[in-house]
């Protein structure tokens, strides 16, 4: 099943950019037996400012065709990372070939793409950096192909 992160904003290099690649290339070696991944990012940039609806038919032309559409989002449910693991396998299991994940920009993601998610995820009550949720949701992919794999990286 293919991954892909379907985000608002150019993550320039720096500690972010790295992080956010190991996790990535920790992702894809362990999800690949598993038959999760490969997994890229896809970025989009709004340079007319035509902010979240602009952001959104960015987003929308960006996610492959037929992709579980999961949105990143404060309203989203919150899981424990064996439930994540679960799901994503669940997704897989359903034989589902690419599932996408949407991160919004500063101003979040629009509504009426909020609507059309097959699935919401919440790391959250607070809210975070868009750019650091993307290093946050690769540390989880990795975590859940790590509790499929049953390798010891996850200690619960």
């Amino acid at each position: 099943m293919r991954v892909s992160l379907c985000v608002v904003g150019r993550l320039r290099g720096g500690p972010e950019r790295e992080i956010l690649d190991d996790y990535l290339t920790r992702f894809d070696r362990t999800g690949r037996a598993l038959g999760l991944g490969p997994a890229k990012v896809i970025e989009v940039e709004d340079k007319k400012g035509g902010g979240m609806e602009a952001e959104a038919k960015l987003l929308r032309n960006a996610i492959p065709a037929d992709a579980l559409l999961v949105t990143l989002d404060e309203r989203g449910k919150l899981l424990t990372s064996p439930e994540f693991s679960r799901k994503l396998g669940n997704w897989r299991d359903d034989r589902r070939q690419d599932v996408a994940f949407v991160i919004g920009g500063a101003d979040g993601i629009a509504p009426n793409l909020r609507a059309e998610a097959d699935f919401s995820l919440s790391f959250g009550k607070m809210v975070w950096p868009h750019m650091l949720v993307r290093v946050m949701l690769a540390e989880q992919l990795y975590r859940a192909a790590a509790i499929q794999a049953n390798t010891p990286y996850h200690r619960a």
